[in-house]
């Protein structure tokens, strides 16, 4: 049998550039090449689509330091044709190969937040995850959590803010509603990249210009104390739901040395210490949000487990060590990590799916999105 052609999208404009470097690497290694075809497509952080070769289309790629895309490989631009994607050489003007379906790891803006996925919309390509809805609301958490507000979910109480919007009435409206500490988070980037803990107005001051450096809106959070629980998703109508993992960071939260740099900053305990009824609430909850959002394919939604000492209210839980907790979701992914070390592959992996395995069923899942939506009409006919 023909093989199937993956494409890989990754690095991008992002400021989790690095990252999605490491997730590409992992995700080449555990295709099955039995099966696919790999095209490596890196995108510098100028924008620039490369071709590259797999010996050589990563950098130092051993050190999250210093891991990057090498650039001295081809340039290319896709092009639609006769129902096929094809990457055009830029310097030669030659076809260079083609892809059935593009796997983004194209973590943060520019490849999370549906920028890439309406350009492969318009390409009338298959692609693994989101579409451009689900993508967009899935990244920005200002819009996320008032959708998932709206839905009945369980969400913190949060603020949000540009840059021309921002006075002083808003620092205090918002210190006075979510008291210190408070979190403060560029609305569309990902693994905590420019979060930052403050603790009183000064560092709220700092923690807000550092925001601004990476968006253009930021929101501000109330701390809630308590479990960081994350859940993965799997599927597009009729999605499933991992077992529950937990997050012990070592760091003060769980920030991107934490997560990419530190070995050593964080414990990831999977399953999580959950009583058989917290996993029912926290797989049903993910899965709520995962529709909610119009999300397709892949999505790992994290929580906070609050312990509460009533046990009477509906909305609590029972804790492993007999205490009562609420759930509150933090976010959702929409195209988590892919790292060896990463939830969302673990997740699954205590589930009962394999990495490889995994990879197979988003790239199928991807496949029948595509069967859809062909089905449908593109033309208005009298």
């Amino acid at each position: 049998m023909k093989k199937l052609k993956v494409g890989i999208v990754f690095g991008g404009k992002s400021g989790e550039h690095e990252v999605s470097l490491q997730s590409a690497k992992s995700v080449y290694e555990a295709l099955d090449k039995g099966k696919y075809e790999v095209v490596l497509i890196g995108i510098d952080k100028s924008g620039t689509w490369h071709i590259g070769a797999p010996a050589t289309y990563i950098l130092n790629a051993s050190d999250p330091k210093l891991i990057k895309l090498n650039t001295s490989s081809q340039a290319v631009t896709a092009i639609a044709t006769r129902g096929k994607t094809e990457l055009i050489s830029v310097s030669e003007g030659k076809k260079i190969s083609d892809v059935d379906v593009f796997f983004p790891v194209t973590h943060g803006t520019f490849g999370e937040d549906g920028c890439l996925q309406g350009l492969l919309e318009f390409l009338d390509a298959a692609y693994v995850g989101a579409g451009v809805l689900g993508s967009a609301v899935g990244m920005d958490k200002d819009v996320m959590k008032r959708l998932l507000k709206e839905a009945g979910l369980p969400v913190g109480k949060f603020f949000a803010t540009t840059q021309k919007a921002l006075s002083e009435k808003f620092l205090k409206d918002a210190i006075r509603a979510l008291g210190f500490p408070i979190f403060v988070k560029p609305a569309n980037l990902g693994s905590s990249v420019g979060i930052s803990k403050a603790k009183d107005k000064q560092e709220l001051v700092q923690a807000i210009t550092n925001a601004f450096r990476y968006d253009t809106k930021i929101i501000l959070e109330e701390y809630i104390e308590g479990r960081e629980i994350e859940c993965a998703v799997l599927g597009n109508e009729n999605p499933i739901a991992s077992l529950p993992g937990e997050v012990i960071p070592s760091h003060e939260f769980y920030s991107y040395e934490a997560k990419y740099i530190d070995e050593r900053g964080a414990k990831l305990d999977i399953p999580a210490k959950l009583s058989p009824e917290q996993i029912k609430e926290v797989q049903k909850l993910a899965i709520q949000v995962f529709k909610t959002l119009d999300c397709s394919g892949m999505g790992r939604v994290d929580f906070f487990l609050k312990p509460t000492r009533s046990t009477n209210s509906k909305s609590s839980s029972q804790t492993s060590s007999g205490q009562a907790g609420i759930f509150f979701v933090n976010e959702i992914n929409t195209l988590p990590g892919f790292t060896k070390i990463s939830m969302y592959p673990k997740l699954w992996e205590a589930s009962g799916i394999s990495y490889t395995e995994l990879l197979g069923r988003l790239i199928q899942l991807a496949l029948d999105k595509k069967v859809e939506k062909d089905r449908l009409k593109r033309t208005y006919e009298l």
